[in-house]
């Protein structure tokens, strides 16, 4: 089997099709969501987080906003988002939304199933992941 150039793995990321599909026929990437953002972190390190959180029904998160951008998958339940001076945001399963930086914001499972969700996270080195905020969102 040829070995993959950088290059290459760039193009098949491109398209969807990793290398080992062209060559068993069948993997193959699924863009979930795409957005372009000026607020991560920029200094010389930055650090990953992935949590999976479960919200029972009625469960409601502290008022709260983040440093930098959160991206929230939801995999069951929907998740309701109320941004400050936004209306309310269902994500429902597979979906994507991208939380802004600095914005207040409280989350919460208005359903009658629990709701599962996958946040992606990317920050300064040891950053708090939420910072309290005013309770009027």
């Amino acid at each position: 089997m040829e070995k993959a150039t950088v290059e290459m793995m760039i193009a098949a990321l491109d398209v969807g099709v990793t290398r080992s599909a062209r060559d068993h026929g069948m993997a193959k990437l699924t863009p979930l969501h795409r957005e372009v953002l000026d607020t991560l972190p920029q200094g010389n390190r930055q650090e990953v987080r992935v949590l999976h959180a479960v919200l029972q029904p009625g469960d409601v998160t502290p008022h709260h906003s983040h440093r930098f951008p959160v991206t929230v998958y939801v995999t069951e339940g929907v998740f309701t988002l109320r941004l400050e001076g936004r209306d309310p945001v269902l994500i429902r399963p597979g979906e994507v939304f991208v939380e802004p930086p600095r914005v207040n914001m409280t989350g919460s499972n208005d359903g009658a199933v629990p709701t599962t969700t996958i946040l992606f996270y990317v920050c300064d080195p040891d950053t708090p992941f939420a910072d309290p905020t005013p309770t009027d969102v």
